[in-house]
């Protein structure tokens, strides 16, 4: 598995070259589905921005995913609807809200989640335009994590748990899905799929105690990211340090490493993670001074082992990171950055209030936040004549 790694970072590196190339090519505005706001990315020449969607729901919107739709692509390659929208998008958040757009995220529908009207759904994964995972949180039995197979007619509650403490703060699915707890006697819970089906509890005898007031932060639901290698990262905080912990044996064995974000109250530390091959970045800070920009970003050029802050920080508090190719994007409630050198220098892209993030690919990212708010994120190789 590290040959087949190392062989997929060298073709990862090409098509960076490939993609930079790209981004400084001549561009021209998208047609507007919204309110754009553009800006100049650091040291390139593309005009990024966002295309804001609205959902028409005053809720505050906290998780997101996209899916390619089944059959789609292989018609478009055939020539017989060349415009026609590839993309299934999905978004939840409070008050029991989930919404979907077949239409890549022209047009939206609201989904019922019997049971679920009061909860706050924090975490979603599209596989397609069909199945999905959803993740609530709360003590308790108020974490929970359901799948629909039939587009949101119908959910299917998975699992639950009913120790007061347990409390879900991040969903993820890759190889397998793994869902976060805050620790529970002590320390962290992980549970996980089986051929993403039969979720289980992973023994905890590997995994590192607590600190004192340490948790993890579902503000974005992406505290926890993975890889098909079985490299597993989360986030932490709440105590007197921001922590990284990583397996590199889906979840068997775990090291904790400190990390330089802002710590030592229980509102800042680590809110979100994103593994890109060899680097790791993580982003956070003080959601309850979201204008503190200091000490908010770090990345790791070594799989978790040693973290520097980043040398140019984001504008303040961040609740959620994602990556894609050779662009990482960073949103919070003040406003978005983005990073052209995987997490070590980020620049002011917009001031949206977004909390949650996710990139299908370099074409297709979206966010949500407050007041039901959804963006599209624009980007010069999708605007290029």
């Amino acid at each position: 598995m590290r040959g087949m790694r190392n062989l997929m970072l060298t073709l990862a590196a090409v098509l960076t070259i490939l993609s930079a190339a790209a981004l400084i090519a001549p561009s021209r505005n998208s047609p507007s589905r919204g309110r754009p706001i553009h800006t100049q990315a650091a040291g390139a020449s593309d005009d990024l921005h966002w295309s804001v969607q609205t959902s028409g729901i005053d809720t505050n919107l906290r998780g997101v995913s996209a899916a390619t739709i089944s059959g789609a692509i292989a018609a478009r390659g055939a020539g017989k609807s060349p415009e026609a929208p590839h993309v299934a998008v999905w978004a939840c958040g409070s008050n029991g809200v989930v919404l979907v757009s077949d239409d890549s995220g022209k047009t939206w529908k609201r989904l019922h989640v019997a049971g679920g009207e009061t909860l706050d759904f924090r975490g979603i994964v599209a596989f397609d335009q069909t199945t999905a995972y959803l993740m609530s949180s709360g003590e308790g039995d108020k974490s929970r994590i359901y799948k629909t197979m039939d587009g949101g007619e119908t959910w299917n509650l998975e699992f639950t748990d009913k120790r007061p403490s347990f409390f879900l703060d991040a969903l993820v699915c890759k190889s397998e899905c793994y869902a976060l707890s805050d620790p529970v006697d002590g320390k962290f819970v992980l549970v996980a799929t089986h051929h993403h089906k039969n979720w289980k509890e992973l023994p905890s005898d590997g995994m590192p105690a607590a600190l004192s007031g340490e948790g993890a932060f579902a503000a974005s639901g992406t505290a926890l990211a993975t890889d098909p290698d079985g490299e597993i990262y989360f986030g932490t905080g709440g105590g007197p340090s921001a922590r990284v912990f990583h397996s590199m044996d889906f979840g068997k064995t775990w090291t904790a490493t400190e990390v330089p974000v802002i710590s030592g109250n229980p509102s800042s530390g680590i809110f979100s993670i994103v593994a890109t091959g060899h680097e790791v970045v993580a982003v956070g800070g003080d959601y309850k001074n979201p204008t503190r920009a200091d000490r908010v970003a770090a990345y790791s050029p070594n799989l978790g082992r040693m973290w520097r802050l980043a040398a140019d920080q984001p504008g303040g508090y961040r609740s959620a990171v994602v990556s894609m190719w050779n662009l990482t994007v960073a949103v919070g409630p003040n406003g978005e950055d983005v990073s052209h050198d995987r997490g070590i220098h980020w620049k002011s892209i917009g001031s949206l209030d977004l909390n949650a993030a996710f990139f299908l690919d370099i074409q297709n990212g979206w966010a949500v936040g407050a007041k039901g708010t959804i963006a599209h994120f624009g980007n010069p190789i999708q605007l290029m004549e």
